[in-house]
């Protein structure tokens, strides 16, 4: 993010609400990620959000008899804007340094106590992912120390994921998915799309993807998903999405959010009602129809999801893979 021009100054007054609730606005801007310049004045950087934050937090003020005063501003008193840039980083890079620190300890405890599969250690890597998405949320102007933290979550997830219990729940190896050729029909829909965003993401990072018109057609060694008569593919009244899902175990907000929705887009029975689909389901036939060639459609509708599952998914960016990297690297070479 660019330096700011122009700041959000938020100023509480507390005096007239209950004691017991007091601390509440205060508590509630820091975790905005604001810094206070002034005994009672706090500061953000001016964006849509953190002024539809600080509404949120006006209302609920106000409705404790207290008062939240909130203004633009293109500067604050004696404060530059570098140094107040320079307290944001401050403040997040302490965080990240806290965060480096406790995941420098997981990595350093014996082998045994991080093995796959362990459920304490599925929990804390569960709960250093939200502490870093946390983190990010908050860092407004680029911190040192994200890149750390991104290297050693990953040192972490290696570290639960190794070793020779490494399935998909059923006695599979995990590494059978690993690098491999996935073919499906074509002209891919709600269903393909998100199915190859999905496998790309969390369960095969370098997969590349064909087409085929029936199951004879595929290679002996390439992977068929959302086609008749193979398993990775509708499983009664499931479509492909949620069988992926359940196959390889991904149990995330945001998945549960996009199965619904491809579920109804797939299935159209209604089940989830979900809100989204009256909407996205124009925007993916009209990709279906502005792209004659499959391998850029499906590339389009994984940038899709990922855009859509980045929308309610706070943890996402400290998860699987750059998919929208992946496939400016797919149409550039033509894979």
């Amino acid at each position: 993010m660019a330096l700011a021009s122009r700041w959000l100054l938020v100023v509480p007054a507390l005096q007239r609400m209950p004691a017991r609730v007091r601390s509440t606005p205060v508590a509630r801007l820091r975790r905005l990620g604001a810094i206070r310049v002034r005994p009672s004045v706090f500061v953000l950087p001016d964006s849509p959000a953190t002024r539809e934050a600080v509404g949120w937090l006006k209302a609920d003020v106000e409705r404790s008899n207290g008062e939240l005063t909130a203004f633009a501003a293109d500067s604050v008193d004696a404060w530059t804007d570098e140094r107040i840039v320079e307290e944001f980083r401050r403040t997040t890079q302490s965080a990240y340094a806290r965060l480096a620190q406790d995941l420098e300890g997981t990595l350093a405890q014996p082998a045994r106590s991080t093995r796959p599969g362990a459920q304490p250690g599925r929990r804390r890597l569960d709960r250093f992912l939200a502490r870093a998405a946390d983190i990010e949320r908050l860092d407004f102007f680029g911190s040192a120390g994200r890149d750390r933290v991104r290297a050693l979550v990953a040192d972490v997830r290696e570290r639960l994921s190794s070793g020779t219990s490494r399935t998909d729940g059923r006695g599979i190896e995990r590494g059978a998915y690993r690098g491999r050729h996935w073919v499906t029909l074509p002209r891919p829909g709600a269903d393909r799309m998100a199915s190859a965003w999905l496998i790309r993401r969390f369960v095969d990072p370098e997969a590349t993807f064909g087409f085929a018109p029936n199951t004879s057609a595929v290679a002996h060694d390439a992977i068929a998903f959302d086609m008749f008569g193979v398993e990775l593919s509708h499983r009664g009244d499931e479509c492909t999405f949620e069988t992926l899902r359940d196959r390889f175990g991904v149990r995330n907000d945001g998945v549960e959010h996009l199965a619904r929705l491809v579920h109804d887009l797939d299935l159209k029975d209604g089940r989830y009602e979900a809100p989204a689909a009256a909407t996205l389901g124009p925007i993916i036939e009209g990709l279906q129809l502005a792209e004659a060639d499959d391998r850029v459609l499906l590339a389009h509708g994984m940038v899709l999801f990922e855009g859509l599952y980045q929308s309610v998914s706070r943890s996402a960016p400290f998860e699987g893979t750059d998919i929208n990297e992946v496939a400016a690297r797919d149409q550039a070479s033509g894979e």
